[in-house]
């Protein structure tokens, strides 16, 4: 095995891992280095800053959401409703396997980031923007195609998939703030009912 990737993988799964279970600021290179078995040099080798650490960190997150439980809520093959269930759905069993492993839920690391960094660090509140974007996207095509079915009423897509964006990371904050998983089920539903009306 190449030992490179290896090492910076084991530095990212560390990071990851210590940001999303607590915040970026709480978190130390030393201790990312320590938790990762590396060296600093080796950390530098990879990482020139934390930040740029960070950025990677969100890369590899949104790597894995894209191709990951995201992929499979807005596949085209679902219709455009159940998509949306799909998401909840995975939302909540996700926050919920983590609470039964640890003991509390750690809610959503780009939602985190994005609360703790987005007055301090323009260029990561940057990053986690093309993030939201793309899944703001996800949500647009999906009611876009709703609309074109005659699934859903017209309605603004663009806005409204804005709209179900901030619902889902607020009912995620939410839970997490109450340390219930059970929050995101309950309210998740009505995210179905969000229209946003096209300004004439």
């Amino acid at each position: 095995m190449n030992a490179e990737p290896d090492t910076r993988s084991r530095i990212l799964a560390t990071a990851r891992e210590m940001f999303h279970s607590r915040s970026y600021a709480d978190v130390g290179i030393q201790e990312i280095c320590a938790g990762a078995k590396v060296q600093k040099g080796s950390f530098y080798h990879f990482f020139p800053s934390k930040q740029d650490l960070a950025m990677a960190v969100i890369d590899d997150m949104a790597d894995d959401w894209a191709h990951g439980f995201v992929a499979e809520a807005f596949d085209q093959a679902l219709p455009p409703l159940e998509r949306l269930d799909y998401m909840i759905d995975a939302a909540y069993y996700w926050q919920k396997a983590a609470k039964d492993i640890e003991g509390r839920m750690p809610g959503c690391l780009f939602g985190n980031l994005a609360l703790e960094m987005s007055t301090r660090d323009d260029v990561m509140r940057a990053k986690l923007n093309a993030v939201f974007d793309k899944a703001m996207d996800k949500f647009r095509t999906t009611l876009d195609e709703a609309v074109l079915t005659g699934a859903l009423a017209a309605m603004d897509t663009e806005a409204t998939a804005t709209a179900m964006l901030a619902y889902l990371e607020g009912i995620i904050l939410l839970a997490k703030a109450r340390n219930d998983p059970e929050v995101i089920l309950t309210l998740g539903p009505a995210i179905k009912t969000l229209r946003i009306e096209m300004r004439h």
